[in-house]
C-alpha cells in the first residue's frame, strides 16, 4: 500500500497531536481561527484515517512549513478511500461478489418464456429465460408439440423438428434465428453430423452462430439430437 504523506514524526513524537479514540474529530472554527489550528486539525483527521487503513507513514513534518495545504491533500486522499470502503462494508454488505458488473443477479431481471407452440419442458427447467438482453434457450427436442411424441424415428427429421420448436421460442422471446449467437448440438451419434448440418444450415444466416458439437452418451427419451442456443434481444 503507497505510503500515506503525513507529518507523521511529530504526530507520533507528541501525544498532544493525537486524537483520544481512532474516530476523527469533529472541526467547528470561528471565523478568526488561525490557519495554523486549521492544518493542524486536519493532520489529525488525517492520521485517523491512515490508522484505519493501517498505512505506513513517511515524515514529512518539515513539507507542512513549505506546503501547508499538503496535508489536506493527503487527507482528501485517504478520507475518500476510508469513507468509500466504509460505504460499501455497511451498505453492500449484502451484495454478492462483483455486483457491479453489468451481470445481475436480482430475479426480477430474470424472465421465463413459454409458449404452447413448442414442446413443454420435460423437467423443473423453463423453455427459456430472457435475462440481460440475452435469451438462454434450454435444450431443444424434436417433438411434436400438440402430441409431445417424436415427429419421426429419423435423424433428419428430429433436427427439422428441433429448429422449428426452436423457432418458436425464440419467436416469443423476442428473438430470431438471425439473433442467435451460440448453440449446441448434442448427437446421439456423431456419424449423423453431415445430415445434421445440412438441414442447420438452411435455418441461420450468414454470419453463422458460434457452435459446439458433441457425441453424448444418451439424450432425454431417447432422442437422435438436441440444440440450445442463445440469442441477444
Amino acid at each position: 500500500m503507497p505510503a500515506v504523506l503525513l507529518g507523521a514524526g511529530r504526530l507520533a513524537s507528541s501525544k498532544k497531536y493525537l486524537p483520544a479514540s481512532t474516530e476523527c474529530p469533529n472541526s467547528h472554527y470561528g471565523t478568526h481561527s488561525s490557519r495554523r489550528r486549521c492544518v493542524r486539525q486536519i493532520e489529525r483527521m488525517a492520521w485517523c484515517a491512515a490508522r484505519s487503513m493501517h498505512a505506513p507513514m513517511i515524515d514529512v513534518g518539515a513539507l507542512r512549513k513549505r506546503a501547508p495545504f499538503a496535508a489536506g491533500v493527503g487527507f482528501a486522499s485517504v478520507a475518500g478511500t476510508t469513507l468509500w470502503r466504509s460505504s460499501c462494508s455497511s451498505s453492500k454488505r449484502s451484495m454478492p461478489p462483483f455486483a457491479c458488473l453489468g451481470i445481475s443477479t436480482d430475479s426480477r431481471v430474470k424472465e421465463a418464456v413459454q409458449t404452447e407452440k413448442a414442446p413443454a419442458a420435460l423437467g423443473p427447467y423453463s423453455q427459456a429465460i430472457k435475462a440481460n438482453n440475452f435469451l438462454f434457450v434450454s435444450g431443444v427436442l424434436g417433438l411434436v408439440p400438440e402430441t409431445g411424441k417424436f415427429i419421426s424415428d429419423s435423424v433428419e427429421g428430429q433436427t427439422e423438428q428441433v429448429l422449428r420448436n426452436m423457432g418458436e421460442i425464440l419467436k416469443a422471446g423476442g428473438a430470431s434465428y438471425a439473433s442467435v449467437v451460440k448453440t449446441t448440438i448434442m448427437l446421439a451419434d456423431l456419424k449423423d453430423f453431415k445430415k445434421v448440418n445440412e438441414i442447420y444450415a438452411k435455418y441461420f444466416p450468414s454470419p453463422a452462430p458460434a457452435r459446439s458439437t458433441y457425441q453424448v452418451a444418451a439424450l432425454p427419451l431417447d432422442a437422435k439430437i438436441e440444440i440450445e442456443c442463445i440469442a441477444t434481444i
